[in-house]
């Protein structure tokens, strides 16, 4: 539980948040047309709101599966210290993936995920982060997709909490200590 009070100022709306996820979708559909199947990896949890609305928008045969990473516990801040809480069901070798995350901070989750999945030798691979905050990138690895670039703020909603709590925010807010 958040040790501090706050409030959550909104900074993308729920309207917003839908228009760009049907760009995205269109563009991952010209980047994997012809494929048989594609597996969209979820990143757990943040990303569970995005996927489900972006898996809907795409005109593809998929296949959902999941991984859960975590590098925050219950903090404001990476750890940078990246832990596989769970593994995926599936198998991606020889398949087409697109991994999907809800916001690439200092880039150790995706850089630690990517490696990890490019390892099980896909046929191809593609990412997607819902957000960017590219001031804060402490290793080089960027998404090929991402919804929204924002500054350096801590957020919520859509799937995102702080402590346990907030996922369920339809839109992106900026929680802001009182």
């Amino acid at each position: 539980m958040p040790t501090r009070p706050y409030v959550i100022d909104e900074m993308i709306s729920a309207k917003t948040i839908a228009a760009r996820i049907e760009d995205l979708a269109r563009e991952i559909h010209d980047a994997f047309e012809g494929t048989d199947k594609l597996v969209v990896v979820g990143l757990l949890r943040g990303s569970f709101v995005f996927i489900a609305d972006l898996v809907r928008e795409l005109d593809l045969p998929v296949e959902v599966d999941f991984l859960e990473a975590s590098s925050y516990g219950d903090g404001t801040e990476s750890s940078r210290e990246v832990k596989i809480m769970k593994d995926l069901r599936g198998q991606i070798g020889g398949r087409d993936v697109l991994l999907v995350e809800d916001i690439v901070d200092t880039g150790f989750t995706l850089k630690h995920v990517v490696g990890l999945l490019k390892a099980r030798k896909p046929a191809h691979m593609k990412t997607i982060a819902l957000l960017n905050k590219q001031s804060r990138r402490e290793v080089d690895i960027n998404a090929d997709w991402v919804g929204f670039e924002i500054p350096d703020e801590f957020v919520v909603g859509y799937g995102i909490d702080f402590a346990q709590r907030n996922r369920n925010l339809p839109y992106i807010g900026k929680v802001r200590f009182t």
